[in-house]
């Protein structure tokens, strides 16, 4: 065995994993680019609807917050109320990489199947890894769902929401945003931003937007976090539970545990680009897209209006779909497929033991993909702490006797 654990993914899940691993002393190996999805596919300047609190990442001293990292950097930061850029968080991983985590292998693993005695994987440097244990932290990054009308456009004419960073190249062009989550509502304000003629399309009745955090005191700011208690998931009670009781949730019914991860906190948008869309982005409601194809050099786009029950038409010449994600194990480019379909899965998401374990023993899913058996927490980097103790409670069992002191940050 070249390492008893493998970590693929370097994200919030994978570094948080791996630097609890590497307290305990665990022969582990991690693979991947260092908060890759991020530098990658999430603009640069956005900033992120999470409150700087819950956009930690976790040590198991909690040396290395957030809220250090800004301070030492001279980064405006406040536990609620000053919305992070989506570089400074990226950045923040990568500094937290090279402190906790400083021996990550920044390759991509290009296939992962099952031996007799644990899994085999091949990167893309060459190299083959023999692991006895492997935890899959990939995010969502494979998992774009493209709607069915648009199937057949040309890849130069669509876009999902995580294909572009930089939207300059549309200015002055006719863009339709498909869709009323938050990447539809940050994606719109991006290209009214460079000059683009752009407006939002979605089948839904309203588009939901957070309000700016006020400043509340007294006895009406006690009254309020008794009636809405904030987590890291946001205020109210039910986002309360699904931080606190990810076991109680784990226990439910599994048609009852999806209904409630698909349900809860759904496609808000945050509210720094949501007030640039509200006051200036034209909004269609209550239109369903039915056909999409290309009409003298235009896209051209028919939609249904679910209410008066007539058609709408448009001609642009780009789309942007904020469609969001479908998880299917299947889709994991490296994934072996009869390992694939020897996971089981809930709606297409794996069924994971307490531990994280799927049904194929050794292989744990951290992250998103395990939203469906533990609830919300898992669709947020806030769940990074539980599932990094979880899983190392499981696979740490060599205790470190004299801990290396480390810093902060690594400079």
């Amino acid at each position: 065995m070249n390492t008893d654990v493998a970590i693929i993914g370097a994200g919030p899940y994978g570094l948080s994993l791996a630097a609890h691993l590497r307290d305990r002393g665990v022969n582990f190996r991690i693979f991947g680019r260092p908060m890759g999805f991020w530098r990658e596919h999430v603009p640069a300047s956005l900033r992120l609807k999470a409150e700087g609190f819950a956009l930690d990442l976790f040590d198991p001293g909690r040396r290395s917050t957030l809220a250090r990292f800004c301070r030492e950097r001279g980064y405006p930061y406040a536990p609620i109320g000053e919305p992070i850029p989506t570089a400074v968080f990226t950045e923040y991983g990568e500094t937290f990489q090279k402190t906790h985590v400083p021996q990550l292998q920044p390759c991509m693993v290009t296939h992962l199947s099952r031996t007799l005695d644990g899994f085999v994987m091949h990167l893309d440097n060459g190299e083959t890894v023999m692991a006895r244990n492997v935890v899959m932290a990939v995010g969502i990054e494979h998992f774009a769902y493209t709607p069915p009308p648009v199937r057949g456009l040309p890849s130069d004419r669509v876009s999902h929401t995580f294909d572009e960073t930089t939207f300059e190249r549309f200015a002055g062009k006719r863009v339709a945003v498909i869709g009323a989550g938050s990447s539809a509502v940050d994606t719109a304000c991006f290209l009214h931003n460079v000059g683009a003629q752009t407006f939002i399309c979605t089948r839904r009745p309203k588009i939901w937007i957070n309000h700016p955090p006020h400043r509340i005191r007294g006895l009406k700011l006690l009254w309020t976090r008794i009636k809405k208690p904030v987590s890291g998931l946001g205020t109210g009670w039910r986002s309360r539970m699904a931080c606190d009781l990810p076991d109680v949730f784990h226990m439910l019914p599994a048609r009852l545990r999806l209904r409630i991860t698909r349900g809860h906190l759904g496609p808000a948008a945050g509210w720094v680009t949501g007030q640039v869309v509200r006051d200036k982005v034209p909004i269609w409601l209550n239109v369903d897209l039915q056909s999409a194809r290309m009409r003298d050099n235009v896209v051209h786009l028919e939609f249904r209006d679910t209410q008066a029950g007539c058609p709408r038409v448009v001609d642009v010449d780009h789309v942007f779909l904020g469609t969001g994600v479908r998880v299917d194990m299947e889709r994991i480019p490296f994934l072996d497929r009869v390992l694939a379909r020897a996971i089981r899965t809930e709606d297409n998401m794996p069924a994971l033991s307490r531990s994280f374990e799927s049904s194929v023993p050794g292989l744990y899913v951290i992250g998103p993909m395990a939203a469906g058996s533990f609830g919300p927490l898992l669709r947020f980097a806030w769940g990074a702490r539980f599932a990094a103790r979880r899983v190392t409670a499981r696979l740490g069992r060599q205790p470190v006797s004299q801990p290396v002191p480390q810093p902060a940050f690594a400079s």
